[in-house]
């Protein structure tokens, strides 16, 4: 047998070739362990951008990275398993609702999330603002809470053996041009959900302005490499592609994104918001074989019993008074009419100059800044209505806040407008 070598590796790559099983297994064995440098390791990402990756090659990838690390288990519980993944947005707090929602519907829902980077915001984020809410779950306290069928939902970080190998991939991507290749994006989302050990999973693909796919084309792609990376480990999988050129809900930051959250669990909040958790849900149960209507349990209030359940679970206390940022300043209309559009990116970024996210792994969030939305597309507005409102600690942060909401919105006339879908596909095997 040849003796493999990285620089065989990522010339075989570079020059359009498809690397066998062993190759892979070789060099994302070898980075694990250091073996392989992490500048052999950027160079090969960046061949594997330019020249892509097979359906085979992606699935050995996806293993490879699982095998670098532990993989948890929970069949042994009573309810089916079943996770829902969002690729990122502006205002996207659906797991906050979704997860006691599906929870209250029978299942069990273990949800390892992250934390945001940029202009996406992270749901870890936005859970420890809630006073005493603790984000690290050991395995044998997840089980137990998955077990309650008073709680049946965990929302918290993963371990740092969970897929090792693609930590350390991502963090040198995030620096060297590669984050955008469609089969390491779905490598790395799948390898942890994967090794999470859930049944099936959910897949919540974003399209647009303020989404990392901006194409309905390329998201289509990535969402299609994941759900045939799910079934070929044997994780049913669905995906949902959905729209991202606006906010979703009324409120981009952390805490506020809480309490918009609890307004949703309480029977009220955005339509939109309602609408993707619902449809989410219903997927969600659906694939775990529950014979149940999520919409009937939204509006019956067993999904805030659970939220509250959790919530307490993981050490936080849901009656308490959630941070609010020191500083206010409102954007308003500067004429009347409708308002046409309200960029994702533009809000995003203004959330993140505020202190609702950062711009590297382990920098501070202010859990009280964000942008909260008085208006959006498609609904009237009058010259000096409050379009926007800024929060933030630190008031030095307005004007670069101002400046990417700049021409972040459109006001114009009625029949400029008409109302896009939410919905934008779904992919299953």
């Amino acid at each position: 047998m040849t003796a493999l070598d990285a620089v065989s590796i990522i010339t075989a790559k570079r020059d359009g070739g498809e690397l066998s099983d062993a190759q892979i297994d070789w060099v994302v064995d070898g980075f694990t362990t250091g073996k392989v440098a992490d500048e052999q390791m950027s160079a090969l990402a960046m061949a594997i951008l330019l020249r892509g990756m097979s359906r085979r090659e992606t699935a050995r990838w996806t293993a490879a990275m699982i095998a670098s690390g532990s993989r948890m288990d929970f069949t042994g519980l009573s309810r089916p398993t079943v996770d829902k993944h969002s690729t990122g947005g502006v205002g996207d707090k659906i797991t906050l609702p979704l997860a006691p929602l599906v929870a209250a519907c029978g299942a069990a829902v273990p949800q390892l999330s992250g934390r945001g980077l940029g202009h996406t915001g992270g749901t870890l984020d936005k859970l420890e603002s809630i006073p005493g809410w603790r984000a690290e779950v050991p395995i044998a306290r997840m089980r137990e809470i998955l077990a309650d069928p008073a709680i049946g939902a965990v929302v918290c970080a993963a371990g740092a053996d969970l897929a090792p190998a693609d930590k350390r991939l991502y963090a040198l991507r995030d620096v060297t041009g590669t984050v955008e290749s469609i089969p390491l994006i779905a490598s790395s989302i799948m390898s942890k959900k994967i090794a999470e050990g859930t049944a099936s999973l959910v897949l919540d693909v974003k399209v647009g302005a303020g989404a990392f796919m901006k194409s309905i084309d390329d998201a289509r792609e990535l969402a299609t490499a994941m759900v045939e990376l799910g079934a070929d480990s044997g994780v049913r999988t669905v995906a949902l592609l959905t729209a991202m050129d606006t906010p979703l809900g009324d409120t981009a930051g952390n805490a506020l994104e809480v309490a918009e959250s609890v307004r949703v669990l309480a029977g009220g909040g955005p339509a939109d918001i309602v609408e993707l958790t619902v449809a989410l849900a219903r997927e969600m149960v659906r694939l775990a074989g529950l014979d149940v209507d999520p919409a009937e349990v939204l509006a019956d209030g067993r999904a805030m019993d659970h939220w509250r359940a959790m919530v307490r679970a993981q050490g936080g206390d849901p009656d308490a008074a959630l941070p609010v940022a020191r500083h206010t300043e409102t954007v308003r209309a500067p004429h009347t009419g409708v308002l046409t559009r309200l960029d994702a990116m533009g809000v995003g970024l203004a959330a993140w100059r505020l202190g609702a996210g950062r711009a590297r792994q382990g920098d501070p969030v202010q859990f009280g800044a964000g942008v909260e939305m008085h208006a959006k597309p498609g609904d009237s507005v009058t010259a000096g209505q409050p379009l926007l409102t800024l929060h933030t600690d630190t008031p030095e942060a307005f004007p670069g806040a101002l400046a990417a909401l700049g021409s972040a919105f459109d006001i114009g006339v009625a029949d400029q407008w008409s109302a896009p879908p939410l919905l934008l596909g779904r992919i299953a095997r």
